[in-house]
């Protein structure tokens, strides 16, 4: 799965992206406060396989707030 297809996702989860240095976002959502995500790299990059996992888990109800 490309970077840009995990962002899309999260932008229809209403996530919002906020910039740390280089390449790398975290991001949060307002409805789900603690839930951060962080992804790193272009978009026409593949994801790595546990950025693909943490989104996917969100996605299904399962992530873990603390």
């Amino acid at each position: 799965m490309k970077l840009r297809e995990l962002r899309a996702v999260l932008r229809q989860y209403g996530f919002t992206a906020r910039c740390n240095g280089g390449s790398h976002e975290v991001w949060t959502s307002s409805d789900q406060p603690g839930c951060n995500i962080v992804l790193a790299g272009q978009d026409g990059k593949e994801a790595h396989k546990y950025q693909e996992a943490k989104v996917r888990k969100f996605c299904k109800g399962m992530m873990v707030y603390r």
